[in-house]
């Protein structure tokens, strides 16, 4: 590039230099801004940096300077500031759908928003390695396809997958296409779901983003538009444990004063409770009866119990007779 074009840069390199090297306990004088702006081949005088600073300040850069150590110009604040920055980089770290190279990647470019000396901290905090991460780096891929028909109003179709006892994902229904019309894409106990209707079963489904293959948009236009029109993504999570679906049940449970916390966490404040006794109380809620359900109440040991409906309670005293009668010739 001529000399004569850097000079026409000027102004964003100055930016650029104080976004990446300036932060309050850091500084670049004027004169540190010269020699830097000297090896990218272009020459300036004192009174055009100023200039340059009073026009990016005007721009909207936060740019303040200080005649006590350290002297000089600095970005007082930024589009993120470090508290959040580090959010990021955590919500990169835990997300298992992400996979650990993809993980480096973002937290590089998470990096680059904070500066030089404000990134070495967020690096010293950054441990992905040993993280249960998915292997299937076409994640991103699909999430990006599945946007495109959403927005497009169009249905897709796709190949849907399981694991096998070889730790290799396999085609279900013998690798045949199913064919939906994609509303919703949520973030739900670690992993990317698409909620989608069914148009064969009439029916909400869901399904894992990282088990999906072979993603096509299809000429047709979605279908469901009715049932989404009411639909409640927190109610459904809240009702769907671990997104295994099961016919959905209204229940009233009787929990320990103790599990109050462990109820609102799952079913949010908004939950009908009402006091049994002094040392318990009564919920009221709907859920997917489940495999998942049963694990998460079992989990919670005697201090919990479902109270009605009677056929229900009983469904859950059978599930676990049965776990129970695996162990009984151990004894």
């Amino acid at each position: 590039m001529s000399k004569s074009n850097n000079q026409k840069l000027k102004i964003l390199y100055i930016m650029q230099m104080l976004m990446e090297n300036t932060d309050e306990n850091h500084a670049m004088s004027t004169g540190d801004i010269i020699e830097a702006l000297e090896r990218q081949g272009i020459s300036a005088e004192r009174k055009s940096i100023y200039d340059d600073i009073e026009m990016l300040k005007l721009f909207g850069l936060d740019i303040l300077s200080s005649r006590s150590a350290p002297r000089g110009y600095y970005i007082a604040s930024r589009d993120f500031e470090l508290p959040e920055l580090k959010l990021l980089v955590d919500a990169v770290q835990s997300s298992k759908f992400i996979t650990e190279k993809k993980s480096q990647e973002l937290i590089k470019k998470i990096e680059g928003l904070a500066g030089r000396f404000a990134a070495s901290e967020l690096q010293n905090q950054v441990v992905v390695s040993n993280r249960i991460k998915t292997m299937n780096e076409s994640i991103y891929y699909n999430v990006d396809k599945i946007h495109s028909a959403i927005s497009s109003d169009s249905k897709i179709r796709f190949k849907y997958c399981e694991w096998n006892i070889d730790k290799k994902l396999e085609p279900k229904k013998n690798g045949a296409y199913y064919i939906l019309s994609p509303w919703v894409l949520t973030w739900d106990d670690e992993n990317y779901y698409l909620i989608a209707y069914d148009d064969e079963n009439g029916q909400i489904r869901h399904y894992r983003v990282d088990k999906m293959i072979k993603i096509e948009l299809l000429d047709e236009r979605r279908t469901g538009r009715e049932e989404f029109q009411s639909f409640n993504i927190a109610n459904y999570s809240k009702k769907t444990f671990g997104m295994f679906a099961g016919n959905e049940r209204e229940l009233k449970i009787c929990f320990d004063n103790r599990f109050i916390g462990v109820v609102i966490d799952r079913f949010g404040k908004e939950v009908i409770i009402h006091k049994r006794d002094s040392g318990s109380f009564t919920a009221n809620v709907k859920v997917n009866v489940s495999a998942q359900f049963y694990g998460w109440l079992s989990g919670l040991g005697k201090g919990v119990k479902i109270l009605a409906p009677r056929e229900e309670a009983d469904k859950y005293a059978d599930y676990i007779a049965e776990i129970a009668a695996q162990y009984a010739d151990n004894k």
